[in-house]
């Protein structure tokens, strides 16, 4: 594993402002009504796809390389791409940005953490304590009031968060992260497509508007989802694990920064809730069964 530190630390950095960025614009873009989530989400994809089509044409000639050779994606990631583009940005129509976050990436985890059961990973006490801590959560930032957030909005953005969940798990085989990434973005215009006709009635798009959407889809999303795939190759799935909490405390300030926004004290306690509980099954499954498997394997 490379250990540069200048670049993990870089790459890191880059990757996890990149992620609350997106909550930020896209709640702010959806908050100040500049553009429906339609329109948002298309504009989003559409940035996307140029700007890493871009990098990949530049990154083949500078490695002399012919993009017909790299791998492209497939159309099982670039669905699951489009259900957590389309989910993100309707469910942020009624979510304040660091609540969006925490459910996002609160999903995200959740469903990686259940998949791996279903797939016959047993889990440790420990684990299991840390996911009803977590669920407990989620249960806590929801129940008390259906506008609250909105049970519309959480279903929406749990739905998100499911999906990028799989679209991860699914890029893990990938061979060649900036390709398939770029061909995956590709593969989403027939749902572009769709989404086009299917919203037109309702669209709705001011310059301010067009400008985030572009924003969260080539700086945020492109570029963003390239570099995290940088710093992967420096962190450990452990670490990737535990960065990725810091995603929604660093939304919730981006949104009371440009949408002023206020953080209650649901969302704080709710937000330890989920976010240690998730933390405490990554860190429950490494001291508990990697690292004495590891010691047993050195005896």
């Amino acid at each position: 594993m490379n250990t540069n530190p200048v670049k993990m630390i870089v790459s890191t950095v880059f990757a996890l402002l990149a992620f609350a960025a997106n909550s930020v614009l896209c709640r702010l873009a959806l908050g100040e009504n500049t553009i429906d989530a339609a329109s948002f989400t298309v504009v989003r994809l559409v940035s996307g796809i140029i700007i890493l089509l871009a990098l990949i044409k530049v990154t083949s000639k500078a490695k002399s390389e012919k993009i017909e050779s790299k791998s492209k994606g497939s159309w099982l990631a670039a669905s699951m791409l489009f259900i957590y583009a389309v989910s993100f940005s309707y469910g942020y129509i009624s979510l304040d940005t660091g609540t969006g976050a925490l459910i996002l990436f609160g999903a995200v985890q959740i469903t990686m953490i259940i998949t791996s059961v279903i797939s016959g990973n047993k889990l440790h006490i420990s684990e299991w304590l840390g996911l009803s801590i977590a669920f407990g959560g989620f249960a806590y930032l929801v129940i008390p009031s259906l506008t609250t957030p909105s049970l519309m909005g959480f279903m929406l953005m749990s739905m998100s968060g499911m999906a990028w969940a799989f679209y991860t798990l699914i890029g893990r085989k990938s061979k060649n992260a900036l390709s398939d990434t770029a061909h995956n973005f590709l593969r989403t215009s027939p749902f572009i497509l769709a989404l086009i006709v299917f919203g037109f009635n309702n669209a709705y798009i001011t310059s301010t508007g067009f400008l985030l959407a572009v924003l969260s889809g080539a700086i945020a999303s492109g570029i963003g989802y390239f570099v995290w795939y940088i710093a992967l190759t420096t962190l450990s799935v452990t670490q990737a694990a535990v960065v990725q909490l810091l995603v929604p405390i660093i939304a919730a300030i981006g949104g009371v920064t440009f949408t002023s926004e206020l953080i209650t004290l649901r969302l704080i306690e709710s937000s330890i809730l989920v976010l240690g509980g998730i933390l405490t099954v990554i860190l429950g499954r490494y001291y508990f069964v990697q690292l004495p498997a590891k010691k047993a394997a050195k005896l």
